[in-house]
């Protein structure tokens, strides 16, 4: 008794559901991994507050040590001086917004002037930096 072999191909189905689940979790893997990267720069002890937004990265970012210097995107600079830096960039792009980072043990008056001088330069539009309130 011969046994026939039988040499067809049947056609399957390509299932995709381990693809989409591999697409998912590199999806998932790197949606986490970003919103973790730091800001390198200079220490700054910002102060709390309740509300606080997070803010897109071209903006233009002043900050103020506690040692009182100024520095505007990470370039030390005078309280003169910054006014002069903002003029050309307030005429181009009047809409940008001013990031002031200044550390809570900075006077007052310090935070004024730096505000006055970015006012004068064209820009009005100002946010201060704050940290999250620590939940208790």
């Amino acid at each position: 008794m011969k046994f026939r072999k039988k040499t067809s191909l049947e056609k399957g189905k390509l299932d995709i559901t381990p693809l989409i689940d591999v697409i998912f979790l590199l999806l998932l893997f790197f949606m986490l991994s970003s919103s973790f990267i730091l800001q390198p720069g200079i220490k700054v002890n910002l102060p709390e507050s309740k509300v606080s937004e997070a803010q897109s990265e071209d903006n233009i970012i002043v900050t103020i040590t506690s040692e009182r210097k100024i520095l505007l995107n990470d370039e030390n600079i005078t309280e003169e001086a910054l006014g002069i830096k903002l003029r050309p960039i307030a005429k181009r792009t009047p809409d940008k917004i001013v990031i002031i980072k200044a550390d809570d043990r900075v006077n007052h008056g310090l935070v004024v002037k730096v505000m006055g001088e970015i006012k004068s330069a064209g820009i009005n539009r100002l946010a201060i930096a704050t940290k999250p309130k620590k939940r208790e």
